[in-house]
């Protein structure tokens, strides 16, 4: 898991979502309640599997000679509250930080938020960083609805996945509709897609799209 999560954060230097040392991808470790983090300000370039650090659920340092980042209460406070979770993403993207900044959703009127996410990208609660505050918020938003990602008010990003990979997948998708739908609100109104549409897409896409292994 520490080579998988080291090497997914140069993802989010691929698709610009980071700048710095802001930014982290956190995996659970399959049969244990540990889980890898990018450890705190350590540049994207000197990340190696070696400074990874593991966790507990409780975000305490288990292994590793750095500190773990700032955000590893939130990502534990995941991963206690919603067992299906596998890998948790942060970034602070511009357009989705934008929308977070205004304190708005990202409506779902494009079919790929609708094959993505399910409907909207919702906002979550401003919370300081420091404690599980922002764990909760993003627990609180999330649980119950079918987006992977959410947008904390006046913060960034964080996206959840059965695995690093597809929270990271959904940290990017979250970027991209973002950036699009403002672009579409400078032109004017957005339209929006029916609930009924919404469903079916959401449905081909998560059972139907793309390659499936034989039974």
């Amino acid at each position: 898991m520490k080579t998988i999560v080291a090497d997914l954060h140069a993802e989010l230097v691929r698709y610009g979502l980071v700048v710095w040392t802001a930014g982290n991808v956190s995996g659970r470790i399959p049969g244990g309640d540990l889980f890898v983090i990018k450890p705190s300000g350590v540049s994207y370039d000197e990340l190696t599997v070696e400074n990874m650090v593991v966790c507990d659920l409780d975000g305490n340092l288990v292994e590793g000679a750095h500190s773990p980042s700032s955000d590893t209460a939130a990502h534990a406070y995941v991963y206690r509250n919603m067992p299906d979770v596998g890998g948790v993403v942060h970034t602070h993207s511009t357009y989705a930080s934008a929308w977070a900044a205004r304190g708005e959703a990202v409506p779902c009127v494009l079919t790929a938020m609708a094959d993505e996410f399910g409907g909207e990208i919702p906002l979550g609660p401003f919370a300081l960083i420091g404690d599980d505050s922002i764990g909760q918020g993003i627990v609180e938003t999330l649980k119950g609805h079918r987006s992977k990602a959410v947008l904390m008010q006046n913060h960034g990003v964080f996206s959840i996945g059965k695995d690093p990979k597809a929270a990271v997948k959904a940290a990017v998708m979250c970027e991209d509709v973002a950036r699009t739908v403002h672009v579409a609100r400078q032109l004017g109104e957005p339209l929006p897609i029916p609930q009924d549409d919404i469903d079916r897409l959401y449905d081909r896409y998560q059972n139907v799209y793309g390659q499936r292994s034989p039974r």
